[in-house]
């Protein structure tokens, strides 16, 4: 027998081997023959996919989706730019070959600074008319082709203050026209055209409306009522130079001036209105004070709202119309000194300033500020930004408009008098009107959706409605010459009240009509004017009081208008000069300026202080003796003075309505148009 060692040894080594099933495709690959086969590639892809852990497929699968989805929307976006770019030159061609002649916005006077949103949506009505035809006395074209609104549309309402207002309406032809429209509320309104947004970046000036070629025009001569003006306005600004140069205000009685906030605040006021006089010494003497002296870097207080509509609008319009760049770097020093205003909780400003310090903070008896006083700051921080291209300015006063917009508390448009900072909400709820400080709220809200080439239409919405409110709550009708005013609300409960300072509204609602909007609204206005003349005529010294009840009761031997001792005096304010500015440049009819020329020779007779400057009055009715104040407003040259030489004017190119918007200091700004 053999032993296992020796059987071991004589049988042959073993050998191992591994078995492989091998595929065409891979024994192909073993062969060198790869052959980049589809069907290869997938599963060798995968094999690859397999052998990725589950966060990692599921990330390259997020990423996938991620480009899919904007691939899709820049697809869409793309698509919608070249529709537009495609869709424009040919409904430009279209509008023209349909309309001849018609433009479809102002004469140009300075780029628009932004494209606002058209927010069509808000105006869903279409309706074709034909753009009616203008009156022969009516100044410029108008941006807007309007219609009257429907006797079926109109809001019914059971009160006086309504019915007031339905009568004042009268409806025009309804007309067709080949032009899409928009409509809201009655209002058939044409859209404009679009504006380009700014650049971010910091830019040069602007060059100002007045060194355009085409505004340089051969003047109309000034006549003699124009040139009682420009008397009277020398004769306030020698009391002015002698007894108050380099101060706020004017005390001419006393020989001696009063500070506010020590900016010489007279002078920077009148800066535009010596421009549009015509008076070029006096121009060029102020102009050097202002180049030496005016300083904003003082530890003093300054009211937001005074100081943006006096100082900020003084200095911009003064710019625009002399093309003198110093007084575009004050305004943008009083600009930026301004801004800390708007650090509040709720990013509405405080009534007050430290442009020295650079802080701001409310009145020391309440955190509340005046509606008026942050809704009319819009017009000349809006144009800072524009003249500059830092957004901020504007960015800032944006903010404090879209609030408002969407605040609760308004009354069929009609807003309270004030607002919190803090909280950013209206207080004292349920009183609602439209003098002292609630005002200029709906001023501004027009004239910004003016300023802006009538883009904006959320400021047109709210300026609609807050007209309908006035209708439909503040107006009523005196007794005994029928005589339609604007009174106030109080928890329901109407009052006959209204102050001189109400008598900006036929004004506003003129230049509205002007622009496009409903034909009831200058309707209106003209009634309105009316009253606000009787607030003079009807007075023994033919100057209106600050404030004055109307009698809705027949009375024997009571007229209109009733006057209480604290409200007889008279600050020469401008409003009712003003409105009758805008009746006479867009009607044509001289009974406005033969009341202006009334009430400019009354201040003559009682408020003409013989050795130089004009005074306030405390009694209206007390011819023999008025009770002078001793205290000239710089209003009266910035305003009052400026009105009625514009209004005694017939050169519809004296500041063109058409290129310019008034703030509510009458400081002219330029219309923003298409770039």
């Amino acid at each position: 027998m053999y032993s296992a060692a020796a059987a071991a040894a004589a049988s042959p080594p073993r050998r191992d081997f591994i078995s492989v099933t091998l595929s065409p495709e891979e024994a192909a690959v073993g062969a060198g023959g790869y052959n980049n086969s589809k069907a290869w590639r997938r599963r060798s892809c995968w094999r690859k996919w397999k052998q990725l852990s589950r966060l990692q497929r599921s990330v390259i699968l997020f990423l996938f989706a991620f480009l899919a989805v904007c691939g899709v929307i820049s697809y869409t976006s793309m698509g919608e730019s070249w529709k537009a770019l495609t869709s424009k030159s040919s409904d430009d061609q279209r509008t023209e070959s349909e309309i001849p002649g018609l433009k479809l916005a102002n004469p140009a006077v300075l780029p628009a600074p932004w494209k606002a949103d058209a927010n069509l949506g808000n105006y869903p009505e279409l309706s074709p008319q034909k753009p009616p035809k203008p009156p022969h006395v009516r100044r410029g074209p108008s941006n807007l082709q309007i219609k009257a609104p429907r006797k079926d549309m109109r809001l019914k309402n059971q009160h006086d203050t309504s019915r007031v207002a339905e009568e004042l309406v009268q409806a025009d032809k309804e007309e067709k026209t080949e032009k899409s429209v928009i409509s809201w509320r009655g209002a058939v309104i044409e859209p404009d055209q679009s504006t380009e947004p700014p650049s971010s970046k910091k830019k040069e000036p602007e060059k100002p409306s007045s060194v355009e070629a085409e505004d340089q025009k051969e003047p109309v001569p000034i006549n003699d009522r124009q040139m009682a003006v420009i008397e009277a306005f020398r004769h306030a600004w020698k009391g002015y130079k002698e007894f108050a140069w380099g101060h706020d205000e004017l005390k001419p009685l006393s020989k001696s001036y009063s500070e506010w906030f020590g900016l010489g605040l007279t002078l920077i006021d009148a800066l535009d209105t010596m421009w549009i006089l015509g008076l070029k010494e006096e121009f060029e003497e102020a102009r050097k004070w202002v180049a030496n002296n005016l300083v904003f870097d003082k530890n003093v207080d300054v009211n937001l709202f005074e100081s943006t509509i006096r100082i900020l609008g003084g200095l911009l319009s003064t710019y625009h119309l002399s093309g003198d760049s110093l007084f575009l770097e004050k305004a943008k020093d009083i600009g930026n000194r301004l801004m800390p205003a708007f650090r509040t909780p709720s990013k509405i400003p405080y009534s007050d300033v430290n442009i020295g310090r650079g802080t701001a903070h409310p009145p020391r008896w309440t955190s509340d500020s005046t509606v008026a006083e942050v809704t009319s700051i819009q017009l000349e921080f809006r144009e800072l930004s524009r003249l500059t291209g830092d957004q901020k300015f504007q960015k800032a006063v944006d903010e404090v408009m879209k609030h408002v917009h969407t605040l609760s508390g308004k009354n069929d448009g009609l807003v309270p008098m004030f607002i919190n900072t803090n909280s950013g909400q209206f207080t004292h709820l349920g009183v609602y009107t439209l003098g002292a400080r609630a005002d200029s709220y709906y001023e501004y809200l027009l004239k910004q959706w003016i300023q802006g080439g009538k883009k904006e239409n959320e400021l047109l919405e709210d300026y609609m409605r807050a007209i309908e409110g006035v209708k439909q709550h503040l107006l009523q009708r005196s007794q005994p010459k029928q005589l339609t005013f604007v009174g106030e609300l109080a928890h329901g409960h109407f009052s006959a009240k209204m102050d001189h300072l109400v008598c900006f509204l036929p004004g506003t609602l003129a230049l509205g009509a002007h622009n496009g909007l409903t034909a009831d609204h200058m309707k209106l206005a003209e009634a309105l004017i009316e009253t606000c003349y009787q607030m003079y005529a009807q007075v023994e010294t033919g100057l209106s009081p600050e404030i004055v009840h109307f009698n809705l009761h027949a009375q024997k031997g009571h007229k209109d208008v009733e006057i209480k001792p604290a409200d007889r005096h008279n600050l020469l304010r401008p409003e009712t000069v003003e409105s009758l500015f805008y009746m006479y440049r867009f009607t044509g009819d001289k009974k406005y300026q033969d009341w202006g020329w009334e009430i400019l020779q009354n201040f003559n007779k009682y408020t003409r202080v013989p050795t130089g400057g004009y005074t306030s009055i405390n009694n209206v009715q007390n011819p023999s003796n008025p009770e002078p104040r001793d205290k000239m407003e710089s209003f009266f040259l910035g305003e009052t003075l400026k009105y009625m030489f514009l209004l005694f004017s017939d050169d519809v190119d004296l500041i063109n309505l058409d290129k310019y918007v008034f703030n509510t200091e009458a400081h002219p700004l330029p219309i923003w148009v298409p770039a």
